[in-house]
């Protein structure tokens, strides 16, 4: 386990106003445009999922980043729209100085009113991790793989992102690293953390069988009380993988600000 340094004076807000984000509200959901990156309508299987790419030059390995579960609840109920208001992973993708980039939002994220009317929420609460959404993951990276040209494929998960990123690891012989940000790797040992409701019908990765097929670097801030570090070190106890606990960092906290640094030490 190795630590490194960071002055907090920096906050994700002003990483995030940087990044040139528009939103355009529409009813309950809102779009999301972002200078660099074009969008690509992916319908896969049951689920329409907002993607952005960037391509600046044709390359082996295509990095997908994964966003995290979204908007945050209010006391112990869901929110009507899970869009996130700060997304912290298209914070870290805009970051990455990869040449073929993409990025996707969750189910049901970034949708207009009627769509999200009928989109379930049980896809951002107990089933946000269920079977179907994984495979429809698994449709979706290949898909942005062909269209990039690439062979391999790099998938960074932030938060419930990073659960998805390593669950696809698990079944594809084609990722060639895996990284998580603030990631709820044990599923059920994190909701019973939390005194939560158990996430039925989703897959816990600390609890299906066999490994990620690729090497693991797992990031834990070490002052993150939505996912204690505690929660993906048993991960890491079980299925493998390097654990990466930041002094300082939170859940939120201050991962855009350095994470061009720590994805370089992360897959050197």
């Amino acid at each position: 386990m190795s630590a490194f340094a960071f002055d907090r004076r920096g906050f994700l807000k002003a990483a995030l106003a940087s990044a040139a984000f528009l939103f355009v509200a529409a009813g309950c959901a809102t779009r999301l445009d972002v200078e660099g990156f074009a969008r690509v309508p992916l319908r896969v299987e049951k689920f329409d999922l907002f993607a952005l790419v960037r391509q600046s030059a044709a390359t082996e390995t295509l990095s997908i980043y994964i966003e995290g579960d979204g908007a945050p609840w209010a006391a112990h109920y869901p929110p009507h729209d899970p869009t996130p208001s700060d997304p912290i992973a298209l914070a870290l993708a805009k970051s990455d100085p990869s040449p073929s980039l993409a990025w996707l939002a969750r189910p049901c994220q970034y949708l207009e009113a009627p769509a999200l009317a009928g989109c379930d929420s049980a896809y951002w609460t107990v089933r946000r991790f269920a079977p179907e959404v994984i495979s429809a993951y698994d449709t979706a990276v290949t898909q942005l793989k062909n269209r990039s040209g690439a062979r391999r494929v790099r998938l960074v998960g932030y938060s419930g992102g990073g659960v998805i990123a390593v669950l696809l690891a698990m079944r594809r012989d084609d990722v060639e690293a895996v990284i998580t940000v603030s990631a709820p790797l044990a599923v059920t040992d994190w909701a019973a953390w939390h005194r939560s409701t158990p996430l039925t019908g989703s897959l816990d990765p600390a609890r299906e069988p066999g490994r990620a097929r690729a090497p693991g670097v797992h990031f834990a801030g070490a002052s993150d009380k939505t996912v204690p570090a505690g929660i993906i070190a048993a991960y890491v106890k079980s299925k493998g993988g390097r654990l990466e606990e930041i002094p300082g960092f939170d859940h939120e906290c201050c991962w855009a600000e350095v994470w061009p640094r720590l994805l370089k030490e992360s897959i050197q």
